[in-house]
């Protein structure tokens, strides 16, 4: 097993056929908890080199097999999860003749956890429900590591009677996976977590700099102050390497400024006021700037140094 996907004890489950379109940083470790956890896996990505490797890695389990087109990976199977970049490439693997509609069969789900808009996810949605197929829009909270280590927060939302057809199947990969509302609320869920996890981050770079230009210890002094009302997941895993200026690991510039621009244009439309949010938006640009597009969002610090 490839050390970067780490083993759990899974939840029993009874084994489905499914789908995984799309093996990036996320989408690998996803579909290989679902092969662990007994699951009949078929497997499609863009450059097909990648899914190649994880039927090499995985055919231990022998239940995995490489489909050549996202319609092809669908057929036969009871859910089709997907995780892709964006709304583009999301109806690219969805939709048109090579699609994974085209070749699923009825009453079959499709579930995705690209973090993408709510648009697309009640288009998704009512294009599934014209055929007598079913949507669930699921983006995960957790980052490459909790991919990893299959213990993703996943945010959905659809039909609670089809929810409950994928929720155990997802616990593969998560450690909690919670029905928010109908079609686009697990979207827009996952904005409200981004620009949460914005906001903390920004605040941390700023207390860290200021720290540091005042002569402090800020290993020690992070260690204190996580002990009480400052304490965050950011602070424990991000801000020691925050100190040693190490960004080359974790959720990129790039991703996290993608999944701000969603933030802000749904802002837009419901009228929600995202001030801050569109500011650290711009810092995100001015990292990317400095060539920090694949650092880790941490990299906020850069900027004040």
């Amino acid at each position: 097993m490839n050390a970067s996907i780490q083993s759990k004890t899974y939840e029993p489950c009874p084994a489905r056929a499914v789908a995984f379109l799309g093996l990036g940083v996320m989408g690998y470790p996803m579909a290989g908890h679902l092969a662990l956890a007994g699951h009949r896996v078929t497997v499609y990505n863009r450059t097909a080199a990648r899914a190649e490797a994880f039927c090499v890695e995985f055919e231990a389990t022998e239940a995995v097999r490489l489909a050549r087109t996202p319609a092809q990976a669908a057929e036969g199977a009871d859910i089709v999860f997907s995780c892709v970049g964006n709304d583009d490439d999301l109806r690219q693997v969805v939709l048109g003749p090579h699609g994974a509609l085209a070749g699923m069969r009825p009453d079959a789900v499709l579930v995705d956890h690209t973090t993408a808009s709510a648009d697309v996810a009640r288009e998704l949605d009512a294009a599934a429900r014209a055929h007598g197929w079913h949507f669930i829009d699921a983006p995960v909270s957790g980052g490459q590591a909790g991919a990893q280590k299959g213990v993703l927060t996943v945010m959905c939302g659809g039909d609670p009677q089809v929810f409950e057809r994928v929720r155990p199947v997802a616990m593969a990969f998560a450690r909690a996976v919670t029905l928010l509302g109908p079609s686009g609320a697990g979207q827009l869920a996952k904005m409200v977590n981004q620009i949460a996890v914005a906001g903390v981050v920004q605040g941390l770079a700023e207390a860290i700099a200021f720290g540091q230009q005042a002569g402090l210890d800020m290993h020690q002094v992070l260690q204190v102050i996580s002990q009480g009302a400052a304490q965050s997941w950011q602070m424990e895993q991000r801000g020691p390497t925050m100190i040693e200026d190490r960004f080359d690991f974790g959720f990129a510039v790039d991703w996290m400024r993608k999944d701000l621009g969603l933030v802000l244009q749904e802002g837009r439309r419901n009228g929600a006021r995202l001030p801050v949010t569109a500011l650290i938006e711009q810092f995100y640009a001015d990292v990317q700037a400095l060539g920090g597009g694949r650092w880790d969002t941490s990299s906020l610090i850069k900027r004040l140094r």
